[in-house]
């Protein structure tokens, strides 16, 4: 084995098409995760992967970044990275090169990315592999936490929830161009309200988020609307988003069972 940035790499990895990084490569990769640690990866022992080398040098010679990219998107979704953590760590790479992000980079990335999170032993119901967001069989089981919560305070749901409701639909987009409008809004609605939030992306551009009735709607609707912009723009899939999203509440009824059937609803519209 050989040590780089101070963890072992074994040497099968030079023999499996990643190449020794040349300095200008090195550069790029130190830069990349410095800016990536400071702002957007959570577990900085765990940034590493010998694709991150294939990508820089692939970058550094001009040439087709796609092979690279989308071996380091699988690497990630193999690991347990979420989706909107890869592209925002991508999107530092770019940074450090003062550059911004092309299409074709993402793509390949969140090719990869989809590639190997299929390969996770995750359960199929929780999250959705698009936008890295719960699906809404698993926001099943968190109404069904917040309904027996209802019946041991004696408030009703109704008048202690919401769904927020947030469409970014547009028609005729391409396979490729929902998979990155999935991703963006997966990105935007995290770093709005944070991770493990009850929320889940229901398909078509058409997202839900379970809310307290007491906290402050106008500032989240304004705060969702502006990450969403930034999102859109520091991916460069402002395009491919409805401009701008549709944002309402959907009161919840009185019982679990009609839940399930709202949301059923909403994922028809």
């Amino acid at each position: 084995m050989t040590e780089r940035l101070g963890r072992p790499v074994h040497m099968d990895h030079l023999h499996a098409g990643y190449a020794v990084p040349t300095d200008a490569a090195e550069t790029l990769r130190d830069a990349w995760r410095e800016t990536s640690v400071a702002s957007v990866w959570r577990r900085p022992g765990d940034w590493y992967h010998p694709a991150v080398d294939a990508l820089t040098e692939a970058m550094c010679d001009e040439r087709d970044v796609t092979p690279a990219a989308e071996r380091l998107g699988r690497a990630r979704g193999e690991s347990g990275v979420g989706i909107g953590e890869t592209i925002d760590d991508v999107v530092c790479l770019c940074r450090a090169q003062d550059d911004a992000p092309g299409v074709d980079l993402l793509r390949a990335v969140a090719v990869g990315w989809a590639e190997g999170y299929e390969t996770t032993p995750l359960a199929p119901d929780v999250l959705d592999p698009e936008s890295g967001l719960p699906t809404t069989q698993y926001l099943t089981h968190r109404l069904r936490e917040t309904y027996g919560r209802a019946e041991r305070t004696g408030v009703p749901v109704p008048r202690s929830h919401g769904l927020l409701v947030v469409d970014v639909a547009l028609d005729d987009l391409t396979g490729w161009q929902r998979f990155a409008r999935s991703a963006a809004m997966g990105r935007a609605l995290t770093q709005t309200f944070g991770e493990g939030h009850p929320m889940a992306s229901l398909g078509n551009g058409h997202f839900v988020v379970l809310g307290e009735r007491d906290a402050d709607d106008e500032w989240l609707r304004t705060e969702l609307r502006h990450r969403i912009e930034r999102t859109g723009l520091s991916l460069g899939v402002s395009a491919i988003l409805r401009r701008p999203p549709r944002l309402w509440t959907e009161p919840l009824p009185g019982t679990h069972a009609a839940a399930v059937e709202l949301l059923s609803t909403l994922q028809r519209c």
